[in-house]
């Protein structure tokens, strides 16, 4: 997965070999919510956001920051 942010709030991502356009207002995720991984000593942050594909799929994501990138926790239709 790739994120591209804007004044750091996500804007497009590719994901899942597809486009996505970030079509919201995204709501920062803090860690509190997430469910951590014993071994991964970072608190999680990220971003809840509709994004719609080019042919007008629409799905919110969840997506998180880790060491090695961003990441797609969860997706909702």
């Amino acid at each position: 997965m790739t994120l591209w942010m804007v004044n750091d709030v996500p804007a497009r991502m590719v994901y899942a070999g597809r486009r996505w356009r970030v079509t919201d207002i995204p709501t920062r995720i803090r860690h509190s919510i997430w469910s951590v991984p014993l071994e991964n000593p970072h608190p999680l942050f990220g971003w809840r956001f509709q994004g719609t594909d080019d042919a007008g799929d629409s799905l919110v994501f969840d997506v998180y920051a880790s060491v090695d990138g961003w990441h797609v926790h969860h997706t909702y239709s």
